[in-house]
């Protein structure tokens, strides 16, 4: 191991000198930015307490009758509808209704936000060479990171409490959508779109109505992917105050609580299976119905 000692390094005091000039700069940054970046996400917070006062406040009959309503609606599936309702009366009979709720809103506000900027990212992408090769290195970086890693600038920058949370939730989930919008539009049949600007289709109207519903497949697998990440980071962003069912799961950790654990975990996965068959089959059906392909 004689040659581990020889590798040119730099020097301790170098480093730690360097690590509190960056410490420095980013406190400074955060002292002078926070309060803006906090305010331009407080609609997202307000948005998410809001709707988690509502699906709490609202009867459970009612809350689960309007989900299996929407269920059936984007997927006309029986089993996925009857699973629906299955997995969520299940979660309600262990006491998990309340933080099933808050989490159900976290994801949904989360979602929309990383879905509401993502999926213009991807058309940009798919339109511009230069920008997907500046980008690609930054998502590399956003999904590679370790989860737990995107919690020291978010709490350095804004504290503990929900605007942090919905920001590390939106910034870890958004990288699928993206990378899988640009890939489905450049994935268009050229001989498609030659076909429509033969036509004298307008650029944004041949995306409205010839690409996006070509690509929709592969960005509703994106919007899953999305779905997922997001609720991976649930638990992680409990840390910094996100309630729902990520902060029993923490608690059984600390606590060593098995079942408390596997309860919440289980309420975890089951509401990942429902967004998932029902956006992929709401995907199947708005193909059939909207692609130029299948006229």
């Amino acid at each position: 191991m004689d040659w581990l000692r020889e590798f040119p390094q730099i020097e301790p005091r170098t480093l730690r000198e360097m690590a509190r000039t960056v410490d420095g700069h980013y406190r400074t940054f955060s002292r002078a930015w926070g309060d803006t970046i906090e305010a331009a996400f407080r609609p997202l917070m307000d948005l998410l307490l809001w709707l988690e006062a509502l699906l709490i406040a609202t009867p459970w009959w009612l809350v689960l009758a309007v989900l299996c309503l929407i269920v059936w609606l984007a997927s006309k599936s029986r089993a996925v509808t009857a699973g629906t309702a299955a997995a969520f009366l299940l979660i309600g009979l262990f006491g998990l209704w309340a933080d099933t709720m808050r989490t159900l809103a976290i994801i949904l506000v989360c979602t929309l936000a990383a879905v509401a900027l993502g999926l213009p990212t991807g058309v940009a992408m798919s339109r511009s060479a230069t920008l997907r090769r500046v980008l690609n290195p930054v998502l590399d970086v956003m999904q590679t990171m370790p989860s737990f890693v995107y919690l020291i600038p978010i709490v350095m920058l804004l504290g503990i409490g929900i605007v942090p949370g919905i920001i590390v939730v939106v910034i870890y989930a958004m990288p699928p959508v993206i990378r899988l919008t640009d890939l489905g539009l450049r994935l268009v049949d050229k001989e498609v779109l030659e076909a429509a600007d033969a036509f004298g289709t307008r650029p944004w109207r041949k995306l409205w109505e010839v690409e996006l519903p070509l690509a929709l497949p592969t960005i509703m697998a994106g919007v899953n992917q999305t779905i997922m990440m997001a609720l991976a980071m649930v638990v992680v962003a409990s840390l910094i105050g996100v309630r729902g069912l990520g902060q029993p799961v923490l608690q059984a950790i600390t606590n060593q609580y098995f079942t408390q654990g596997l309860l919440n975990g289980l309420a975890i996965v089951a509401i990942a299976i429902v967004f998932d068959r029902t956006s992929q089959a709401a995907a199947r059906r708005l193909q059939r119905h909207r692609g130029p392909a299948n006229d």
